[in-house]
């Protein structure tokens, strides 16, 4: 067993778990690094040691090199006091092994991460069959928002929250937009009725703003509305609504499917180009309404051919991120299409983020945030449970749906009598399906999920709110 710079593994905190991750790629890592951050004692396994090094170096880790499917490896690990063992290695085979063991070896919890579309639509009868708490596609999960994307393309980020009734949007305010120099306690009832202005950020600095927070042009503005508000704060403002007509897909890959999948279900037409003749006739099969262009998309006069001056929504999903990178920037200089960048490292995020790429996607970090929230509800207390956890503003502030399962301190009181943390917002309260945007008179009640959105960190409890 291979260890980090520290010398002895750190004591386990008093609500930490003890979790073992198979996988050291871009997910495992991120996934170590968030959990290593909230106290968890965390093993690794992988057949590479060099990975295993750097990961034990940079984090307060242990790891084991081997095949993570092996009873040896995972006994080394151990498997035996482990309350979360988690599969995330580019294998959905070896993935799905790697937990019918722990199950066999362990009494754990198990979450395996798939990516193949024949898993995916099994995943209800894998779980039951393999006793799998989580079965987690990061291809589909980004397919999933880049089409909230182009559903609202004037919005750099959709985010679904209360089972889809309620969104987080986030938009960039322009020069001489409406809100420009506008306090949000002075933006009239009738735009902001039924939306919530929840966090913005400027400079690179996240405030949870108050009534007498001044919009700036530049700022990145994040709100909490109903679909339907949605759309009428946006129009209200001088933002364009409406989904795109057409779609160009440059790349072949799962994702690709997933994303072409939904975006004609929608009625969006969609053309993709790859230059893998067998993957072409795999797609075509697949996807009949989808238009199958079987060339070199990094090649400009292709993309010239394809449509890309006139078409409204340009998605590179490429293998590589410098080339989706290039691409993206190709595609705003010469079109206005909406263009979504996915982008799988961070190495040079600083930099990416500067770049005009149009909206951009980490898949692992929409993975991470998935076994992270699921991790948190774990060890909560047993007055709510986490029932959506979302990253914002690259993890500066955090939005979290908690479920409210028992009386507590903060049910039944007005919000106005709640001494809550600084820098934190009640953005919406669900009761029964009907969603309240909550004034100082309104509570909180058992059986409510409630949306909070914060710059603190690691909430675990809905109790965590109170100052």
């Amino acid at each position: 067993m291979l260890k980090g710079i520290n010398m002895f593994k750190k004591e386990k905190s008093e609500h930490g778990l003890n979790i073992v991750i198979v996988g050291c790629g871009k997910v495992g890592s991120t996934l170590v690094e968030q959990l290593s951050k909230e106290g968890h004692d965390i093993t690794i396994i992988d057949k590479d040691s060099s990975r295993i090094q750097m990961i034990t170096n940079m984090y307060d880790a242990m790891g084991v090199v081997g095949n993570g499917a092996t009873y040896s490896s995972q006994v080394e690990a151990g498997i035996d006091k482990a309350d979360l063992f988690i599969a995330v290695t580019d294998s959905d085979e070896l993935n799905l092994l790697c937990c019918t063991v722990a199950k066999r070896v362990g009494k754990c919890v198990t979450i395996a991460r798939v990516h193949t579309p024949e898993y995916s639509k099994e995943a209800k009868y894998l779980k039951e069959k393999l006793g799998l708490e989580m079965i987690i596609n990061p291809e589909l999960e980004s397919a999933k928002v880049i089409s909230r994307i182009l559903y609202l393309p004037t919005a750099e980020e959709v985010s679904s929250f209360a089972h889809g009734q309620v969104e987080m949007v986030k938009i960039r305010i322009p020069e001489g937009n409406s809100l420009e120099n506008v306090r949000i306690k002075d933006i009239g009832r009738n735009v902001t009725e039924s939306v919530v202005i929840c966090a913005i950020e400027r400079n690179g600095e996240v405030f949870i703003p108050s009534g007498e927070f001044i919009i700036r042009a530049g700022d990145l503005l994040s709100f909490v509305a109903s679909r339907k508000q949605t759309l009428s704060f946006l129009k209200n403002i001088g933002f364009k609504t409406g989904k795109v007509r057409d779609a160009l897909i440059v790349g072949g890959g799962k994702g690709t499917y997933y994303l072409a999948d939904q975006l004609i279900k929608a009625g969006i037409e969609v053309r993709i180009i790859e230059l893998n003749h067998h993957t072409c006739e795999k797609l075509s099969v697949l996807l009949p309404k989808a238009t199958i262009i079987n060339e070199d998309g990094s090649n400009e006069e292709t993309l010239k051919e394809a449509g890309i001056e006139s078409v409204q929504a340009f998605i590179p999903l490429t293998g590589m991120d410098e080339e989706n990178v290039l691409l993206s920037l190709h595609a705003k200089q010469v079109s206005k299409a909406k263009v979504v960048t996915r982008i799988s490292r961070n190495n040079f995020k600083g930099i990416v983020e500067n770049m005009d790429l149009g909206s951009v996607i980490y898949p692992k970090y929409i993975t991470s945030d998935a076994i992270v929230g699921y991790v948190r509800a774990r060890k909560n207390s047993i007055d709510s449970n986490i029932e959506t956890l979302y990253q914002m503003f690259d993890s500066k502030a955090e939005a979290i749906e908690f479920k409210i399962e028992n009386k507590s301190a903060i049910t039944g009181v007005a919000l106005a009598d709640l001494k809550l943390k600084h820098d934190l917002l009640i953005a919406f309260i669900n009761r029964g399906g009907e969603i309240i945007f909550p004034g100082g008179s309104d509570t909180i009640e058992v059986g409510d999920t409630v949306m909070i959105v914060t710059t603190h960190t690691g909430f675990n409890d809905v109790q965590d709110i109170l100052a």
